[in-house]
């Protein structure tokens, strides 16, 4: 994998994981405790599913050609259709309910607290569907890995230490507009690929 597509990859989870409710939970929970077990703990809990993710691209890539592209294709679509057309309020909703916990008394409760809420709030989510998508892709498992773990390390520290901040610079709209462009790009293209 060249340093370019690495890179790219670092950039699109990044941007991904913005608009997301374990980021708002991430944020909502870094005001009520200390901003370093938060980010801390959040981090481990993403790092954990994308390896659940990569292990999971691994077998769709297995599939032969054609079905592993519809797969790929349509998974980019529906992480457009998501970006593009889910409400950002319920997203905003969810992700201050699964952050509003109990008064923590300890650094180490506080990260698993933390950890606890991104393992649970992440099954299944698009960062997840589209490192498993990455990896099938690009057949390199342990890249997309690494790659799409450093975006939602430096994501778990933002949201613990400086979300609210990067929100007000930032309008989520355009978060989501932009990833939701980008992936309707990738599914189309990657459609495209098979008819052309």
């Amino acid at each position: 994998m060249s340093v370019g597509s690495f890179l790219g990859i670092i950039a699109l989870m990044f941007v991904l994981e913005l608009p997301d409710k374990t980021m708002i939970a991430t944020i909502v929970m870094g005001t009520r405790a200390r901003p370093l077990a938060v980010a801390i703990g959040s981090a481990v809990g993403f790092v954990v599913h994308m390896a659940i993710a990569v292990v999971a691209g691994t077998f769709l890539a297995k599939l032969p050609h054609t079905p592993k592209e519809i797969v790929v294709g349509l998974l980019f679509l529906g992480g457009a259709y998501y970006l593009l057309f889910h409400s950002e309020e319920e997203e905003m909703e969810k992700g201050e309910k699964e952050g509003e916990e109990e008064q923590r008394s300890t650094w180490l409760r506080e990260a698993l607290t933390a950890f606890t809420v991104i393992f649970i709030g992440e099954f299944g989510d698009l960062t997840q569907i589209q490192a498993a998508n990455l990896s099938a892709k690009t057949g390199q498992p342990l890249e997309v890995f690494l790659a799409s773990s450093i975006a939602l390390i430096a994501i778990s520290f933002v949201g613990g230490y400086g979300g609210r901040l990067l929100l007000r610079v930032v309008p989520l709209r355009a978060i989501r507009i932009t990833g939701g462009g980008l992936f309707a790009g990738l599914g189309l293209w990657t459609l495209y690929g098979l008819v052309g």
